[in-house]
């Protein structure tokens, strides 16, 4: 044997080992999931559903009717919780996400109703309104160096004052009818408040798969007729918030803006630009919250969207996700958004106080963060 078989080899001569760096350490598949962000979430989504299925599987809450009233609260939180979410991996926080449901829904009644602009129109304009608002808020943030925490209380106070000042001065009123009159065939309103698989429902109906009415002038009618579109666009915005965090370069530029981004300058990440355009993702959100409300009410009022951003922030993070930015999960910002559909909605169909659903919501909102923290720290050493 030669010497350099002989080095090459292994001590008993057998075939050479390959040289392994003992700095790499392969992770385990438990490891990896229990530093998923969406764990927390994923543990509290079953707990509730658990919980409630013993207390309330009787009340009709898990019936179609009852599935389908959860899913539209839930709904409702997904919207705004997907822009919160990827707002706050960027490192940032936007405390004007109510008001400007307010906003908005006052803007689109104004147009089509009081000025009678077309219903497509209105809703186009608020949402360049609302986009350019949020613009201003990441503008600020950025130029001025001041918390977003700040900027965006500011903005909260504003146009919750402005809302409630252009519906009295327009027509004396806080509150402004008439929309669903003005959205009657519009295409765009339709988008927002119409419902899909209508046919299906009534196929289900007839052969006595759903329940369906038996008296009135809607007897033989499905109880549920069809999919609103506010599911729709929760679901629509989560898959597409998902595929943008973990598929994309940008949604990498999004991690590093919040986890560092003074190092993610430095690699050349636009990192001014990723927070605005999280702004104006996270005013957007609320646009389409608006939209979708209005229409469904038929009306706007400048008290809608009322502690709105403090329920998108919490389902975030229940989430998974961390206030100093750079780590979440949309995932799990839907979980916790579907947690806050089905304990409120679930309070209401085993019969307790309506009251105690913030109660509930606090106790889950504690014990989903200290889970949080201690998976995380459990994993990484950290003390």
């Amino acid at each position: 044997m030669s010497q350099a078989d002989t080095q090459t080899g292994s001590p008993n001569g057998g075939p050479p080992e390959e040289d392994v760096d003992e700095r790499i350490r392969e992770v385990s598949s438990l490891r990896k999931a229990l530093v998923r962000p969406e764990l927390g979430s994923i543990c509290g989504a079953v707990l509730v559903f658990v919980f409630f299925f013993l207390i309330a599987r009787d009340s009709g809450m898990f019936s179609p009717e009852g599935i389908l009233n959860w899913s539209v609260v839930s709904a409702q939180f997904a919207i705004i919780a997907v822009g919160a979410c990827l707002l706050m991996i960027a490192g940032e926080f936007d405390l004007s996400v109510g008001s400007m449901i307010g906003f908005s829904g006052i803007i689109i009644a104004l147009f089509s109703v009081t000025l009678g602009y077309p219903m497509w129109l209105a809703i186009i304009i608020a949402f360049v309104v609302a986009l350019g608002i949020g613009w201003l808020n990441g503008y600020l943030v950025i130029r001025t160096g001041l918390p977003s925490f700040i900027v965006t209380l500011a903005f909260l106070y504003i146009l919750r004052g402005l809302t409630i000042f252009i519906a009295i001065k327009t027509t004396n009123k806080t509150i402004i009818g008439g929309v669903r009159d003005a959205a009657e065939g519009d295409w765009l309103a339709a988008v927002f408040g119409g419902k899909i698989f209508k046919g299906l429902f009534v196929w289900l109906g007839d052969q006595g798969i759903i329940s369906t009415f038996v008296a009135g002038n809607r007897a033989g009618e499905p109880v549920v007729d069809g999919i609103p579109m506010l599911i729709v666009w929760a679901i629509g915005l989560v898959i597409f918030g998902h595929i943008l965090l973990t598929r994309t370069r940008f949604g990498n530029w999004i991690f590093a803006a919040g986890g560092d981004a003074q190092a993610a300058r430095y690699t050349g990440v636009p990192v001014n630009r990723v927070k605005i355009l999280m702004f104006m993702f996270t005013a957007f959100c609320a646009t389409v919250f608006a939209t979708c409300q209005v229409i469904e009410f038929g009306s706007a009022a400048a008290d809608r969207g009322l502690l709105k951003e403090f329920e998108a922030i919490i389902s975030v993070v229940i989430g998974g996700a961390l206030l100093t930015g750079g780590y979440g999960s949309v995932v799990g910002a839907a979980l916790g958004a579907l947690i806050f559909g089905v304990v409120q909605q679930g309070l209401f169909f085993a019969g307790v106080e309506s009251s105690l659903f913030r109660v509930f919501l606090g106790v889950i909102l504690l014990l989903a963060v200290i889970l949080n923290t201690y998976i995380r720290r459990t994993i990484t050493g950290e003390r």
